[in-house]
């Protein structure tokens, strides 16, 4: 079994394990296409790869045939098998499995791909894509119970496999893929959900699945319609009722003068007797709101018949229809937007005579037939002998032990309907236009958008008023298969009328959707993109770090910078733009909202959140933040930052059209910039005017003034850079987009940076005797860079109070260089304790802030340490005095906001009497 198998001593010998798992629902890291992540540290079996393991390739391709077809990295079938026959390790095999697994259970992949893990020996992320979520992790589950199986005795014992799903202990190979087959049968669309899926896909249109069933939404935001197999936003609730009334659809055709049986409505079966003795034989039985071919009978010729065809029925409903039996052929004509886009003439189910099998031998026959499977979700439907098909047979004769003679046909049902074995022949093209005009009528009459007209007469291609025949019912959401995929004739793409009816004009659904990231400034760029935009009177939906927003209410509180914040706006029916927040963390965790987005901006990559789920690097962030700029469509436009080396870097993979922002002078500008705008590129720069600042936009080898620096608030003339820089951003992203630039420079005049235009972003308050900011400056570099402003206020204020915390989920280092910058700032320096300790003992960050400062020089005296957040800011403004400058870096923004427009200075004498009882650091 196994080649040179030797006892290896020491970690090496450390047994292999799943180390989490993940789906990614959009564009993330690794591709643009959604997929599973298996992050698997192999162990000991980092040192057995396929080619040492006898027999292994052979046994799982016998198990698995399909990986044949596998091409790998040699792009031809054999690809796959020849690199096990070489030698792969067994994470490249999960991946090429979870695949497989998915293909045999009629969910087609074929992508995927397995990478190590930098720094960490013999452990994979082992990616592939997937059609339904809940399968593919059942797939990848399955892959290694089955990988572990086939492994040596010696090798086996693969842990935490539950960590990918949950699932039923591994017995053995056939079970496992018996149980995948089925939750995969259970989780796929059926035939008519998926056309439309499908359909809405090529047009570009975004689909979601809502349920575990088959409601499915389409588009984002105020162009979104949702679907339910054949019923949609569009169907009248009012008109479902009617179709299922079949009494009163009946009674309201023939009121409109269209050809109908004539019945009377039954709750006995003296009475059904009595209705086909005062109609006249042949009748028809069914049930007054039944579906599928459920309990009707046709052609009942005598009382016998009625009685039995009565009891049918019953069985589906309380009320019994009983009307005149119309002779001919069934047809189901399909009326979409009040048009006849496919006719399909139905065939019950019945076997033909071969003079040696009997009926039941021949319907068992049928019933091999690979289109033919269990309900709606196979293009045929399996023929159950039961009850009603031994009635029928009895009624002609037969049995199902009768051998019919060659060539002779055996009806087995006496309906046609699809959902009892029947088949469908398309007959579009040949239907008279007087049966098409009363099929439209119908359905417009019902009031139904999607309408399946059941029409019964002996030629299709002949007039009813000359035949006889008519209208037997009228179905709301009536199944697309007969057409989609007939048993003979061409089939109809039924599902493009219905896209063409729900998003005319070939529009794709979708909304104007902004998103922004970068390691600071995202949530100012985001709001006074979110202005200009309201300005220009859009419906706006914006996700943020303090909520998510619609048309300015907030209706979501929390950190919103993520993909399931994105989904609430983007499945918001009002808004008709999405200016959304994209974080770091979201990215990691599970990709992007969206599959793509019009204009993308990527502002700065400077050192955060480093060391954190295999983000070493300012490189790896980088990374991360450009799949958000990678996801840009085509003819979109991607903003980037030329100042910053990691985000001009990233136009090389960016999508759409390049506009770049820069604070320098035009005289200042690197090559690649000037050579850009000559050659006809957009960019938007702060350009040196006289004494003051002008924001410049170059296009077309032209530039165009746009304002003055100084005419928007909140740059503070020009003073707080980071908001000219976050400004540059936001006119960009507008201008871009075709804004006016009227209505841009409007908007950005009265953007303030009030906490109700944008809180925790450079909020100021006059009061107290005082002036305090509050500003959500969380990392060294937002510290920095609000330190630029403050040092420029320093020369109108007596002394500077900083209070200052920062998250655990930072470097050492990183921390104590934020104690550095503070010291530098302020002239006092209140630490204190975010909520997000991420693993930390409480006070071990403040502890990490002091070392910083006092290694800046800062004495101890200066440096007050007090945990919560809210006595931080007490002590904060209690130790400020007349014209002082006090500057809060807020977790809690608005409690924080709500402390500084409620505090009492009378009440509250620190400062003032000199004395300070506090908990200092030691």
């Amino acid at each position: 079994m196994i080649s040179n198998l030797k006892p290896v001593a020491g970690p090496t010998l450390k047994t292999a394990e799943v180390v989490s798992a993940k789906v990614y629902r959009g564009p993330h890291l690794y591709s643009h296409l959604p997929m599973i992540q298996i992050q698997l540290d192999l162990g000991i079996l980092e040192e057995w790869p396929t080619d040492r393991i006898d027999g292994f390739g052979e046994r799982l391709v016998a198990l698995l045939p399909g990986l044949y077809d596998h091409g790998c990295s040699y792009g031809e079938a054999g690809g796959f098998v020849r690199r096990m026959n070489e030698g792969t390790w067994l994470g490249h095999v999960v991946e090429h499995v979870s695949i497989e697994l998915q293909n045999m259970v009629g969910m087609p992949v074929t992508r995927g791909k397995t990478r190590s893990v930098k720094g960490r020996p013999g452990v994979y992320n082992v990616l592939y894509c997937y059609v339904d979520e809940a399968v593919g992790l059942a797939a990848g589950r399955l892959a290694l119970q089955l990988i572990n199986n086939l492994l040596p005795e010696q090798l086996r014992g693969i842990q935490n496999i539950d960590e990918i799903a949950d699932g039923a202990e591994f017995t053995d190979f056939p079970s496992g893929l018996e149980d995948l087959t089925a939750l995969a049968a259970g989780r796929a669309f059926g035939p008519t959900t998926a056309s439309l899926i499908h359909e809405a896909e090529r047009r570009h249109i975004p689909v979601q699945r809502m349920d575990d069933s088959s409601l499915v939404l389409l588009g984002h935001g105020i162009h979104q319609k949702r679907i339910r197999a054949s019923c949609s936003d569009l169907t009248s609730e009012v008109a479902t009722e009617i179709a299922a009334d079949k009494d009163l659809t009946k009674a309201l055709l023939e009121q409109a003068g269209l050809p109908v049986p004539s019945g009377k409505l039954v709750r006995s079966e003296e009475g059904a007797i009595e209705a086909a003795k005062d109609l006249g034989y042949p009748v028809v039985a069914k049930p007054l709101d039944g579906n599928h071919g459920r309990g009707v009978n046709i052609d009942l010729k005598n009382e016998t018949d009625v009685r039995w065809a009565f009891e049918q029925a019953r069985e589906h409903g309380r009320t019994v229809i009983v009307e005149r039996y119309f002779s001919g052929d069934d047809h189901r004509i399909l009326v979409i937007g009040g048009q006849v886009v496919a006719v399909a003439k139905r065939i019950p189910a019945h076997v033909v005579g071969d003079g040696n099998r009997t009926n039941a031998a021949l319907n068992e026959e049928l019933n091999k037939d690979p289109r033919r499977g269990e309900g709606h979700s196979s293009v045929l439907t399996r023929i159950e002998v039961d009850d009603c098909v031994e009635r029928f047979l009895q009624i002609s004769g037969l049995t199902t032990a009768s051998v019919p003679a060659p060539g002779q046909q055996v009806m087995l049902r006496p309906t046609a309907n699809l959902s009892t074995g029947g088949t469908a022949i398309d007959r579009t093209d040949d239907i008279h236009p007087e049966n098409a005009l009363i099929a439209r009528r119908a359905a417009q009459i019902v009031g139904l958008d999607i309408a399946g007209i059941d029409f019964v007469c002996p030629d299709i291609t002949e007039p009813v008023s000359k035949t006889g025949g008519g209208i037997i019912e009228v179905n709301a959401g009536p199944g697309f298969r007969m057409h989609l995929e007939p048993f003979q004739g061409r089939p109809r793409n039924v599902a493009r009328p219905v896209l063409e009816m729900l998003f005319p004009e070939d529009s794709t659904g979708r909304i104007p959707t902004f998103a922004i990231t970068g390691t600071n400034g995202k949530s100012t760029t985001a709001r006074m993109l979110n202005h200009i935009l309201q300005h220009a009177g859009y419906h706006v939906g914006l996700t943020s770090t303090t909520g998510v927003y619609l048309d300015g209410q907030r209706v979501m509180a929390g950190d919103c910078s993520g993909p399931r914040s994105a989904r609430v706006v983007l499945r918001e029916p009002t808004v008709d733009a999405a200016v959304l927040e994209c974080a770091r963390g979201g990215i990691l965790r599970e990709g992007l909202a969206f599959d793509e987005c019009d204009i993308a901006a990527a502002l700065n990559v400077t050192e955060d959140h480093l060391g954190l789920k295999g983000i070493d690097t300012i490189e790896d962030l980088a990374a991360v933040k450009s799949v958000v700029v990678e996801s840009v469509r085509r003819g979109g436009w991607s903003i980037l930052n030329a100042d910053n080396d990691l985000t001009a870097a990233m136009a090389e993979h960016a999508g759409g059209q390049i506009c770049y922002f820069t604070h320098k002078d035009q005289e200042e500008w690197p090559v690649f910039l000037k050579e850009h705008v000559a050659g006809g590129g957009r960019a938007i720069n702060r350009q040196r005017m006289g004494e003051g600042w002008d924001i410049v936009i170059h296009e077309d080898s032209e530039a165009i003034y746009f304002m003055k620096v100084s005419e928007i608030p909140a740059t503070f003339e020009g003073w707080a850079e980071f908001n000219v820089a976050n400004a540059l951003a936001a006119v960009a992203m507008a201008h871009c987009h075709r804004v006016p630039l009227n209505i841009i420079r409007a908007a950005m005049r009265d953007f303030t940076t009030s906490f109700e235009d944008s809180p925790g972003r450079l909020n100021i308050h006059e009061g107290h005797g005082f002036r305090t900011i509050l500003d959500y400056a969380h990392n060294p570099d937002g510290l920095r860079a609000l330190g630029h402003l403050v040092t420029q206020m320093r020369s109108r204020h007596q002394r500077v109070i900083g209070m200052v915390g920062t998250a655990g989920d930072r470097r050492d280092s990183d921390i104590r260089h934020m104690g550095e910058l503070a010291a530098r700032l302020f002239d006092v320096l209140v630490l204190k304790e975010d909520d997000m300790l991420r693993g930390r003992e409480s006070g071990t960050i403040t502890a990490l802030m002091r070392e910083g400062a006092m290694a800046a020089g800062c004495s101890a005296d200066r440096i007050h340490v007090v945990l919560p957040e809210d006595e931080a800011t007490d002590l904060s403004l209690r130790l400020a005095r007349p014209g002082d400058l006090v500057v809060l870096l807020g977790d809690h923004i608005e409690n924080v906001w709500d402390q500084v427009l409620t505090f009492d200075p009378v009440n509250a004498p620190l400062a003032a009497s000199g004395v300070i009882t506090l908990r200092s650091a030691s």
